[in-house]
């Protein structure tokens, strides 16, 4: 019941993206380790062309599973690029946005006992690019988004 009451919310959502968002310039799929809670996570995202120069809008949608909790964030965050010198493939990037987050706490041996909850948050990142897609992410999230998280993901091809 739970997994299909996420799932309805998840495909509502995904169908509410603007149509600005299919003109996407590329789309992401990323995995990683978050605390408090302690969890793995998996998830996508879509990135714009430039809104203006180097900034982007790249929302996402993250699962988190583990500390008998599953968490579905949904992150509007931006992000602004930095090129590295010497014509380097890496860039750094800088980002931040709020964050929609449903927690999920369906066993009753867990801490948190059973139902959910939904609350705001915000997340900071800091990542690093290369031309070809592989990228690393450090969030730092504050009010009710995980307190850190980092991630390994692969951009596709433009």
């Amino acid at each position: 019941m739970r997994l299909r009451t996420l799932s309805v919310v998840f495909v509502t959502l995904v169908c509410l993206v603007p149509s600005a968002a299919l003109a996407q310039e590329r789309a992401g799929a990323r995995a990683g380790v978050s605390s408090d809670p302690t969890q793995f996570y998996f998830g996508g995202h879509l990135e714009t062309k430039p809104l203006v120069e180097q900034l982007s809008f790249r929302p996402n949608v993250e699962v988190g599973l583990g500390d008998g909790v599953t968490l579905i964030a949904f992150n509007v965050e931006f992000v602004y690029g930095i090129p590295l010198p010497d014509h380097s493939p890496w860039r750094v990037y800088l980002g931040g946005g709020p964050a929609l987050n449903i927690f999920s706490f369906g066993d009753s041996d867990s801490r948190h006992g059973d139902g959910a909850d939904t609350g705001g948050g915000f997340n900071v990142l800091v990542g690093l690019e290369h031309r070809d897609g592989l990228f690393a992410e450090v969030k730092v999230g504050m009010i009710d988004s995980p307190s850190f998280k980092f991630a390994v993901g692969y951009n596709f091809k433009r």
